[in-house]
């Protein structure tokens, strides 16, 4: 008697399984073993400051430590006194009005991302994606069972997408957008004519919006950050506004982000996270308290850096023949166009692909950048300009010696 055939049972859930690696982490991880080996590799990968959580934040959670109420579980949906705080933020820095009972404090903004989607999103809905768009909002979208649409506005437009672009791609099935300004990847702001106009367009086709405003401060020269919500505010009862102090306070590390909306949205965002994490580390909530009831000193010292620092690149990457670099009003990346490279000749190598030039540039250069294909738009490069002037110099430098080679 033969036993009876039986298929495999699935080892890894299709929907976990079809998720993509972080493109910037896996970049970044890269960059730093390769440091680890010796290999003196510049890194361009992360968006992460390269200044000091500011030392009151770190004191207040040094005696966070000491007291016992942070040693024991607290409310999922995060500290009252971090809520109200939030909230009060945010007033004082969009102008935008919101009760404490609106904000859910998260484990880093990308808790807030995900919980954002899988709250609001249904099987088949579709998600208007401005691209390119950060990395961990697609995985987002059809984690919760969503459809991303992308939509792609290139360096021509600074990377700033249209409502008729919008328009076209809306359908009957468009449930919500995503709205990113400053953007991560390609440090573009909209101004708040646009803004108003995107929001006023949702608002008449009653599409949800899901704004990421985690770099807000971050703007230069006479660039002005508008909520969403402040230049439209009847958009509050459809509107998601996801934040966190990791960029503006230098605490990528600590995980604390946040997510406001809608009382029911929020009320549902924390049944979720009740169930997949329960509270952020109270910890990290003081050390966040702490930095958000604080003035904006600390934000406003690394902006002079990173407005030296974005000059710096933008210009250099400008002189690379085959290269465009938009010059970036926000956030601190730079997302150089690297489309006069595709086709030619490096070192042996005939360029197809932005990843394919990526690859090159860190085994030839031991530069680490971060390719288009990863934001939704082959042809380009990420790079993020938080790390020091000198790294920037010496690491724009090698491109430029390297890439000077290209014919």
């Amino acid at each position: 008697m033969t036993a009876a055939h039986t298929t495999p049972a699935r080892r890894i859930s299709a929907k976990v399984g079809a998720i993509a690696e972080s493109a910037t982490l896996a970049v970044d991880a890269k960059a730093k073993a390769l440091k680890a080996a010796g290999r003196p590799v510049i890194g361009f990968g992360a968006g992460e400051p390269d200044f000091p959580t500011p030392d009151y934040v770190v004191q207040a959670a040094i005696a966070a430590c000491s007291d016992p109420a942070n040693h024991r579980y607290t409310p999922a949906a995060g500290l009252p006194d971090l809520k109200k705080a939030i909230a009060a933020k945010t007033l004082r820095d969009t102008g935008v009005e919101v009760a404490a009972s609106q904000v859910l404090v998260t484990n880093g903004g990308k808790q807030a991302v995900y919980e954002a989607f899988a709250t609001l999103i249904d099987d088949g809905d579709e998600v208007i994606l401005p691209a390119p768009y950060w990395t961990t909002y697609p995985e987002a979208i059809r984690l919760a069972g969503g459809v991303p649409v992308d939509v792609i506005a290139d360096e021509t437009q600074d990377y700033l997408v249209t409502v008729e672009q919008l328009e076209a791609a809306r359908t009957e099935k468009t449930k919500a957008l995503l709205f990113c300004s400053p953007s991560n990847p390609t440090g573009s702001v909209y101004t708040g004519a646009q803004v108003e106009e995107i929001g006023r367009w949702a608002l008449e086709h009653g599409i949800w919006v899901i704004t990421d405003e985690i770099y807000e401060h971050l703007v230069y020269g006479d660039t002005e950050f508008v909520s969403i919500v402040k230049a439209v505010p009847e958009l509050a009862d459809t509107t998601v506004i996801l934040n966190g102090v990791a960029k503006t306070y230098a605490m990528t590390g600590w995980r604390v982000g946040w997510l406001i909306g809608p009382a029911d949205v929020v009320k549902a965002a924390s049944n979720l996270q009740s169930h997949a994490t329960s509270n952020v580390c109270n910890v990290a909530q003081r050390a966040a308290l702490a930095a958000v009831s604080g003035d904006l000193s600390a934000v406003d010292e690394m902006k002079v850096a990173f407005d030296r620092r974005r000059q710096t690149i933008v210009r250099m990457l400008n002189e690379i023949d085959g290269v465009f670099c938009p010059e970036p009003k926000g956030a601190f990346y730079a997302y150089p166009s690297v489309k006069g490279l595709i086709g030619k000749q490096l070192r042996g190598v005939t360029i197809e692909s932005s990843a394919q030039l990526a690859s090159v540039v860190l085994d030839e250069a031991e530069v680490a950048v971060v390719p288009g294909e990863a934001f939704g738009t082959p042809g380009y490069l990420r790079l993020s300009y938080a790390l020091s002037d000198e790294d920037i110099v010496e690491g724009v430098g090698r491109l430029q010696k390297l890439l000077a080679e290209a014919h």
